[in-house]
This record gives structure tokens, C-alpha cells and sequence, in this order.
């Protein structure tokens, strides 16, 4: 007979419990506790199976490289470190709507044509719809095999009846479901079982699964840009001059940051928007960037470089949707919120990079010859960057460089060029912004 386990799972992030409870203490949400169940077989007056022995190898040995079946996308490739391994779980996750069955697709005929056997699995829609978006995207002629099934144990069936194909793409995981667990398809249960019964069947057979992007086989911070086109997604070879393509020149509060994403440099526009609040608190959003990063960088202004900004709403923002993660970004930032304030326009050829410490010194920050090269490749003359990292240049390829030491001589620079805005109309926000220059700073008017 079979022995039931019954547990309260919390379908937010997947806490148990032994009874339910109206909130998740693991998560803080409500409600979101369910009672699932899940049946063991378990025959009477019968051993349990004992485990089958192992090889167990030495420490030393020869390494070798795991061999990866490129996809043909270069982006993607990037991403995943070179290719699909053999026996790898890929997990590709991403906002509704934004072209993960799009690429998949795309995935999977480009490895048909090369002559591999690829298996596309869609739980979501029919074939009849897969299809149409494969003829819209010119990809009919691949010889891809569809199905639409759901469940696990008819999938591995069908799967393990002919040749392993090189690629199985299961689109998508939450519409899976295994007769091993009873509970509804979607729920935290199920996805984990179902995720766990089609891994240990790509490890057997050496399949390559793919849903989402968390790759242990290669860099997990690699970026791959797309851009979806009435043709599918195409790739984006140099992703900096699509982030500057639609650049203000000359408008105050913008800055271009020379950064790392992964093992790529890339230029991105940081933009900035400093105002008069008439709020008894002022605003500070940001968008694509820490917002810690950005309250801590605004301290440093204040308390090293006399910029008051208490009276100011404050907005930043990464253009291009980009999420910047490391913190040589500090320096654009900073320089962008002074642009802003004292309506100064940056140089138009410059690029900074940089991160800023609590007392108010520019750090050097890693992979400094590659971001110059990145900046001299787009056409810029000159990178603002910390003073001790001039020994890390390597090749500044013909830029000209302006060194830093502290975050007190950059503000003076800008704030030097500053004018006030609404200049000669009277009014608050003009007396305001005049004001809010710092006073070690703020130009005598004749």
C-alpha cells in the first residue's frame, strides 16, 4: 500500500510546514500556505533497496574542459560559456511577453539545420501555434520535432523511445506534472518534482534541457543583448552603441559610464534629475541602479563636498533598461546629480568610471584597459577615472586621461561651469537652484 505525507507548502517561495498558518514566515506573505500531499510507495514485509556501488576516482588526475555544442547564436553563446554541455540543466526565466519562446525556438532551429536532432516540448500552446510563429520567423524549414504534453512520465517515454536528441526544450516547467506527487500542476511541489524527474533523465541520457539562464558551467554574470524585430530576436553584436544611440549631447545630468558586464566592456548613459521638492521629505528613485548605492553616494556629497541636496527631489536612471551591478559606476552617478544641480553640461567625449568611498576618495576599480579601449573604439577622447588606477593602463588607446583623487576636485570642476537655471526671471526656483551650488564652489556674479 502506499504511505501518504501530507505538508503545507507556501506556493510564494516554497517554505514547508507540518500544519498550516495564515503567513509565511519565511516570505511574510499571506495566504499563500496550501496543503499538498505526495504518495511513497512503500510495500509491506519488503527491504528497502540497497544502493548500487560507485567508482570512486583519485584527487589528481588530468582536467579537461566540458565539451559544449554551440548554438549558432553568438549572444547565447556568450551567455552560456560557450555552448550547451553535455548532461546540463539550463533554467531560462524572464518578464511575460519579453521572447523566451522566441528564442528558444530560434535556439532549437539553429541546432537543426547544423544537423542535430532537436525536441521542442511546449506545455503552454498547441503545435498549430508553435508553428505559426515559426513560419513568421522564417524558421519552418528546420526540421524541429514538437509536441504539446504536460505530462513527465509520458514525456520520458517518449523521449527514451528512439535516438537522444541533442537538445529537449521544455517550455514551460510550470505546466508540468508528475503522477509521483498530488498536487496541481504549477504549485511549488509539482514544479520541484517535475523539475527534479526531467534532470535526473537529462543526466542519464545526456540531454541538455532549457528554460532559463543559471549556468554552472560558465560565468553566471554574462550578458547576452537581443533586440526583438518583426523577424524574432536578433542579436546585438556591440551593445554599447545601441545604449548611446539615442544620447542628448549637451543636456546637463547626463554621464557615460564605462563598465563591465560579465566579460564584455560597455558604455551606458547614466541620467540624472535633480529639482526643487515642495515635499517635506524629497524623492529619491532610481531606476537600474542600487538605491543604497545612490543614498550612499549622495551622503559622500554632502558631507565631503557641500552639495545640499535635503531640499531636492532626486532621479537616476540607467538608460537603456540596463541594471548596473558594480559599484565603478559610483563616479558617472556622481558626476550626473552635479551636472544636474548646478546645470553644467558634461564633455560629450568623456567617459568616468570609478567608485567613491565613505570619505570621499575615488577607488580604482578592476579591468581598466578594457573600458579604455571600449571608449576610444566609440569615438571618445578622454575617460575620468581614479588617479591610482593610472598605473593599471595598459593601452589607453590615444584618450586623453583625467585622473582623480577625490570626489571634492571633480565637483569643483563641474560645478565651475554651473549656471543657474531660469536666469534672470525672479523666481523661487531659480533664486533655489542658484543656492543649492555649493558655497566653496558657487561662481560671483559681476
Amino acid at each position: 500500500m502506499a504511505r501518504r505525507d501530507t505538508s503545507f507548502i507556501c506556493q510564494n517561495c516554497g517554505a514547508a510546514y507540518g500544519r498550516w498558518q495564515g503567513k509565511c514566515d519565511a516570505c511574510g506573505e499571506w495566504n499563500t500556505i496550501s496543503e499538498e500531499s505526495s504518495a511513497r510507495a512503500q510495500l509491506p514485509g519488503r527491504a528497502p533497496r540497497k544502493g548500487r556501488l560507485f567508482a570512486l576516482e583519485p584527487l589528481a588526475g588530468a582536467g579537461r574542459d566540458a565539451p559544449r555544442l554551440a548554438s549558432g547564436l553568438a549572444e547565447f553563446d556568450r551567455v552560456t560559456g560557450g555552448g550547451f554541455v553535455r548532461g546540463s540543466v539550463l533554467l531560462l526565466g524572464g518578464d511575460p511577453g519579453i521572447g523566451k519562446s522566441t528564442l528558444l525556438i530560434q535556439v532549437a532551429a539553429a541546432l537543426a539545420r547544423g544537423g542535430h536532432r532537436a525536441v521542442y516540448i511546449s506545455g503552454e500552446e498547441a503545435v498549430a501555434q508553435v508553428r505559426l510563429r515559426a513560419e513568421r520567423l522564417g524558421l519552418a524549414d528546420a526540421q524541429v520535432e514538437l509536441a504539446a504534453e504536460t505530462s513527465v512520465e509520458d514525456i520520458v517515454a517518449t523521449l527514451s523511445e528512439r535516438a537522444s536528441p541533442r537538445l529537449v526544450i521544455i517550455d514551460s516547467i510550470q505546466t508540468m506534472w508528475t503522477e509521483m506527487v498530488e498536487a496541481a500542476p504549477g504549485t511549488v511541489t509539482q514544479v520541484r518534482a517535475s523539475a527534479q524527474a526531467l534532470i535526473r533523465f537529462a543526466k542519464r541520457h545526456q540531454f541538455r534541457i532549457l528554460r532559463a539562464v543559471k549556468n554552472r558551467f560558465g560565468p553566471t554574470d554574462e550578458i547576452g543583448v537581443f533586440e526583438m524585430t518583426g523577424g524574432g530576436l536578433r542579436e546585438i553584436a556591440n551593445p554599447s552603441e545601441l545604449f548611446l544611440s539615442e544620447r542628448d549631447l549637451g543636456s546637463p545630468g547626463t554621464a557615460v559610464f564605462a563598465g563591465i558586464e560579465g566579460s564584455r566592456p560597455l558604455l551606458v548613459e547614466i541620467q540624472a534629475l535633480v529639482a526643487p521638492t515642495s515635499l517635506g521629505t524629497p524623492r529619491r528613485a532610481v531606476n537600474g541602479w542600487d538605491q543604497n548605492r545612490l543614498s550612499m553616494v549622495l551622503a559622500v556629497l554632502e558631507a565631503h563636498c557641500g552639495v545640499k541636496l535635503s531640499g531636492h527631489d532626486v532621479y537616476l536612471n540607467v538608460a537603456g533598461g540596463l541594471r548596473i551591478q558594480e559599484p565603478a559606476a559610483d563616479l558617472a552617478a556622481a558626476a550626473a546629480l552635479v551636472s544636474s544641480l548646478v546645470n553644467a553640461p558634461l564633455p560629450t567625449d568623456a567617459v568616468y568610471f570609478g567608485e567613491i568611498s565613505l570619505s570621499g576618495a575615488v577607488r580604482p576599480v578592476a579591468q581598466t584597459s578594457a573600458r579604455l579601449k571600449e571608449a576610444a573604439k566609440l569615438g571618445f577622447g578622454r575617460a575620468i577615472l581614479p588617479e591610482s588606477a593610472r598605473g593599471e593602463v595598459g593601452s589607453d588607446g590615444g584618450l586623453s586621461l583625467n585622473s582623480v583623487g577625490g570626489l571634492t576636485s571633480l565637483v569643483a570642476e563641474i560645478a565651475a561651469r554651473g549656471s543657474p537655471r531660469n536666469a534672470g526671471a525672479g523666481n523661487r526656483e531659480g533664486a533655489a537652484e542658484k543656492n543649492a551650488t555649493p558655497a566653496r564652489f558657487r561662481r560671483e556674479n559681476s
